[in-house]
């Protein structure tokens, strides 16, 4: 769906074109509020906050919604103690999805795929000293932690990571019209950037984006119809 074709359907549904009711809503705040509308969006699905409470790949429907945002990215690895620790997490990272790699020792030096399981930070020294939970290479599983915008895989110093990857949700695209102030950074767009969902949940963002707005000049019954049309639809 084009950029144009979103702004008229939420001036259609915000503003009344023929009456010109509202007609103070700018085109730069149409902008973040479908961009603020589409990172709400996506933040709620993945958790399952929804009428039908299914989240991150719980549903055919699901799996088919949020697969545009999956991707794939190779992990730039360094070894330190007990454990390999990544560079910084991708720029658009938005949501962990899962994590493989490798696994080599001096004993066998045929890799071996890993099974690692995403564990807490705090959670860390019991895993380590816990026979069953700590890393094993002839089990080939681990446990990893995200904390300061990076991924540790432990190894307990008992077998060497390779081939780590990382598959995670990116932040979705933002919106932008050519010619129109974009709002987070001030300047003027120079380019058309259009949304990379389906169709049909633009149409989901954009009564969204209808609700956000509705909000912000104090609209009730506008608020509440799109608001009952985001509900039953997602």
């Amino acid at each position: 769906m084009t950029n144009n074709t979103i702004k008229i359907k939420v001036k259609q549904r915000i503003n009344k074109l023929d009456s010109k009711d509202y007609d103070n809503i700018t085109d730069w705040q149409i902008v973040e509020a479908f961009n603020k509308a589409l990172v709400s969006w996506c933040r709620r699905t993945l958790e399952g906050i929804n009428v039908s409470k299914t989240g991150d790949e719980a549903s055919k429907r699901r799996i088919d919604d949020l697969q545009v945002l999956l991707t794939p990215a190779s992990l730039k690895m360094s070894k330190e103690d007990d454990h390999y620790i990544s560079q910084t997490l991708p720029k658009d990272y938005f949501e962990w999805k899962r994590l493989s790699a490798k696994a080599i020792s001096g004993c066998c030096k045929d890799p071996r795929k890993l099974v690692i399981y995403l564990a807490k930070e705090s959670d860390v020294d019991i895993l380590l000293s816990d026979f069953n939970k700590k890393p094993s290479f002839e089990w080939a599983e681990t446990f990893c932690t995200v904390a300061g915008n990076k991924i540790k895989i432990y190894t307990d110093s008992k077998f060497d990571v390779v081939e780590p990857k990382l598959s995670y949700y990116k932040q979705p695209r933002r919106i932008e019209i050519k010619g129109v102030s974009n709002p987070y950074t001030g300047l003027i767009s120079l380019t058309e950037v259009e949304c990379e969902f389906k169709d049909d949940l633009v149409e989901i963002f954009i009564d969204e984006a209808v609700k956000i707005l509705a909000g912000d000049i104090e609209s009730i019954n506008i608020q509440q119809i799109a608001s009952g049309s985001v509900e039953a639809n997602t």
